[in-house]
């Protein structure tokens, strides 16, 4: 990987094979292989082996009502996932798949996040844009086509900065309503049409803790499949420490130095608050600030 940070959900072993996802003839040849396999999946979630690897049956496991995904290759096994399109996309996030990815093997956790949103895509994303037809998987799964007008659609990922604003020597945390007790995180927040991410960090700054960013530094990004964004992570250091909090986004946010980071990553008694799980990128992002880099 180029990034030296590798963030959690990053690092899949499979080839994506592109050149098969275009050619329905290879694609019938690694399909009807003696080596491909299924990833097994209840609805979303994935069914998970005695050693926390996914698990994966044969291509007769397929569900009748199911079409293919064409995930890719893993050496030279051909790897699928199953997309049953009549089920509603999940209209939350589903925290009981974190205490699998708590145990599951990185590069594992980035083939399940990669199937998990293209599955969503697809079930949030049934009927042509253009013309209001229900639209047809293509592609080997990476696309949709519409039979009426042709229009192709393609899954898309919403672009998210998550960023460690700093002064001196503290780091700015907060949390949100929704999160577990005691859990802290760096903001976060969307990237706007017209807006750069520089931008779109010193302005979520601002808008949920009214402090402003002096600079922008990128760091490293990550998929994140709840349901389908990129998340970038920045650093940024801001004008001064003094809080003014955007309530309805944020529950609580406080400074916090370095040694309780560590404190908080070391799972200490008297650690200032619980830290975001290891396969989240906050969780990165903090680790860099607390190593210098």
């Amino acid at each position: 990987m180029i990034t030296p940070f590798h963030p959690g959900l990053t690092d899949s072993r499979l080839d994506r094979a592109d050149q098969i996802r275009i050619d329905e003839e290879k694609l019938a040849d690694v399909q009807y292989s003696l080596r491909a396999r299924l990833l097994k999946l209840d609805d979303l979630d994935p069914e998970i082996g005695p050693d926390g690897a996914l698990a994966w049956g044969s291509m007769a496991d397929r569900p009748e009502n199911a079409d293919l995904l064409f995930l890719g290759l893993d050496g030279e096994t051909p790897c699928f996932a199953p997309l049953i399109e009549d089920t509603p996309p999940v209209g939350q996030r589903a925290y009981a798949v974190w205490r699998y990815l708590d145990i599951m093997p990185p590069e594992e956790a980035a083939t399940y996040a990669a199937a998990r949103s293209l599955i969503e895509w697809h079930r949030g994303h049934l009927f042509c844009s253009r013309c209001g037809t229900r639209s047809e998987v293509a592609k080997a799964g990476w696309g949709r086509k519409c039979p009426n007008c042709g229009a192709d659609h393609f899954p898309r990922v919403d672009p998210v900065v998550i960023m460690l604003a700093t002064f001196e020597d503290k780091a700015l945390v907060g949390r949100q309503p929704r999160f577990p007790p005691d859990r802290y995180s760096a903001l976060a927040g969307f990237v706007e049409p017209g807006e750069s991410l520089e931008g779109a960090v010193a302005r979520e700054l601002f808008e949920e803790a009214g402090v402003r960013a002096t600079s922008v530094r990128y760091l490293t990004s990550q998929p994140w499949p709840f349901p389908n964004t990129m998340m970038m992570a920045c650093i940024a250091p801001v004008e001064d420490d003094a809080l003014t909090l955007d309530e309805e986004e944020i529950e609580a946010a406080k400074w916090v130095t370095r040694q309780q980071v560590q404190d908080a990553f070391d799972g200490a008694v008297d650690a200032q608050f619980i830290a975001p799980p290891h396969f989240a990128i906050a969780h990165t992002l903090l680790r860099a600030w607390v190593d210098g880099k």
